[in-house]
């Protein structure tokens, strides 16, 4: 004889067993915890860095990471991956008419600061990058892309007024700062300042770029 399963009933004022959803996570927290992620990260690079220290850091409690990243290394990642978010503005770009202006008046005080703290954090994130290969392409579009964006539309411009030649290799150009600069900080250990800067934009760019000095 075939047994036949009999329907199941929902009696009424009774409802069905489905498990409940848990409480919704508290993400206000994240932006502080994400910075305090990438201030020890520059401070100690990534083998020396802990949760612990992030969470003491941030105030916050060890558990309260663990729930939202569970590994050092998604931690990290996400906390790369945000500095995106203070990308520059290339709408409110200064446009002084001259290449070499628009260039200089990138260099202030607190530009410079922002570009060390990014390449710390590069120099602490180098030993993660060879066990995890895709961290390459974060670490580029967080630290590296900003910069050369704005070299990049510096360049195309002075190319629309005639300034240099349309030939010229904006796109390899566009990424000198960046890896003197790296280089700089990561290799010779000395500071990005306002006369290396200088000397980078006077003494590669222009001339690569065919661009006869000025007095200054």
């Amino acid at each position: 004889m075939t047994q036949i399963d009999a329907p199941q009933i929902t009696l009424p004022g009774t409802t069905d067993t489905a498990p409940k959803l848990g409480r919704k996570r508290d993400h206000t927290r994240d932006p502080e915890i994400l910075d305090a992620a990438l201030e020890v990260l520059a401070e100690t690079g990534y083998d020396g860095m802990t949760i612990d220290m992030v969470a003491a850091r941030a105030k916050a409690g060890k558990a309260t990471l663990y729930r939202r990243w569970s590994s050092k290394a998604d931690l990290v990642i996400d906390a790369v991956a945000c500095m995106k978010q203070s990308h520059f503005d290339l709408e409110s770009l200064p446009d002084t008419g001259t290449l070499r202006g628009d260039m200089v008046a990138m260099i202030k005080p607190h530009s410079i600061e922002e570009g060390e703290r990014k390449l710390q954090i590069m120099a602490g994130v180098m030993s993660m990058l060879s066990r995890d290969p895709g961290l390459a392409d974060v670490v580029n579009a967080a630290i590296v892309e900003p910069r050369a964006s704005v070299n990049r539309m510096f360049m195309q411009r002075a190319v629309a007024r005639g300034e240099i030649s349309a030939d010229a290799d904006i796109e390899t150009l566009a990424m000198i700062t960046s890896s003197m600069a790296a280089y700089r900080t990561l290799v010779l250990k000395k500071p990005v300042d306002k006369e290396f800067l200088l000397s980078i934009i006077d003494g590669v760019l222009m001339p690569a770029l065919g661009i006869r000095p000025t007095a200054v």
